[in-house]
């Protein structure tokens, strides 16, 4: 098995979960970390026993030691970072969103094709086992067509404008923090909808504290989704059939046991995530690399861009614009 090499772009608290993650995956190590801050890499190198610290992203990404670039940086810079890794000829595992919009999306998808390289939105939650499993039973038919679908994801936090929450030049708010997974979620199950209708809590700093979605599709079906930044919401997810319905058990994106009812009858499925949960989509990326693919085919390109292809459309109605949105390569 051919060791896929580490880097991380942007050593902030989700690159703190994903370094705990990569040492735990066979034919993985942590090779480099990048900031804009030498100071910064060497703090984050010696609390997770990084070897080379780097103290621009560009020095990062032209690491001869680097094969593959985790993008950990704000939302509002993913596009530039993960085409600044891709141009230097490094693969890209990017955090979610891929992007601040789809235009942005396209982009990097595009740089991808290019430059022959692998490219995949850090999705997690679409590669733990209850979510996988769900799929795949979905798809199959199971229980017949999917009628509904309801997610949220909402969690409490103190208003901060300098947090990157609460600012909207980096990409703050509910939306694209947490939003995204129950929009995410929605697109696994559905595809992309035909209709979008929205509603949204703007905040002091311009950003949606709180919002919800109703996503409508040409077969009927309907995801009825919510996120927030200031309350605290039940993070369940429940996915409704012809012939049965199927909860998966709060935190949704961290589901470790999916109930399921069908012909009067309950069934419970539980499912083992060692670590932190992370290990299962650096395994599909390291995988892919290994095999020279320039997507997966459980989160590829085009379905990153259709998920922000529908968050644009749910904010376009409220006149929420960040101010990173014209930026691309």
């Amino acid at each position: 098995m051919k060791e896929v090499r580490w880097g991380i772009l942007g050593p902030g608290s989700i690159a703190r979960t994903f370094a705990e993650a990569v040492k735990r995956v066979p034919g993985c190590s942590l090779s480099a970390v990048g900031s804009r801050s030498f100071e910064r890499a060497a703090d984050f190198a010696s609390k997770h026993d990084v070897e080379r610290p780097h103290g621009s992203y560009l020095e990062l990404v032209n690491d001869p030691d680097v094969d593959a670039v985790y993008v950990a940086t704000p939302h509002a810079f993913h596009c530039e970072h993960a085409i600044l890794a891709l141009r230097a000829g490094k693969a890209v595992l990017c955090e979610k969103p891929l992007a601040l919009n789809a235009r942005q999306a396209e982009a990097m998808a595009r740089a991808s094709r290019e430059e022959g390289l692998f490219l995949m939105e850090a999705m997690w939650t679409r590669f733990l086992p209850a979510v996988r499993w769900v799929g795949e039973r979905v798809r199959a038919g199971d229980w017949g067509e999917v009628k509904f679908v309801y997610a949220d994801f909402g969690f409490r936090s103190s208003f901060d404008p300098a947090s990157r929450l609460y600012d909207l030049r980096l990409g703050g708010g509910a939306l694209l923090d947490v939003g995204v997974y129950p929009v995410s979620f929605a697109t696994m199950l559905l595809g992309e909808p035909e209709s979008v209708s929205s509603a949204a809590e703007l905040g002091l700093s311009g950003v949606d504290e709180s919002s919800s979605y109703l996503l409508a599709y040409a077969n009927g079906a309907q995801a009825l989704l919510s996120s927030s930044i200031i309350v605290a919401t039940p993070q369940e997810a429940r996915i409704v059939c012809e012939r049965g319905w199927l909860r998966l058990k709060a935190p949704f994106f961290r589901s470790t046991s999916v109930e399921v009812h069908s012909g009067g009858e309950v069934e419970m499925h539980d499912f083992a995530i060692p670590g932190n949960g992370f290990e299962f989509q650096i395994e599909e990326a390291a995988a892919r690399i290994r095999a020279g693919a320039v997507e997966s085919s459980m989160m590829p390109h085009q379905e990153s861009v259709a998920v922000l292809r529908t968050l644009d459309r749910i904010r376009e109605p409220w006149g929420l614009k960040y101010p990173g949105d014209e930026a691309s390569e």
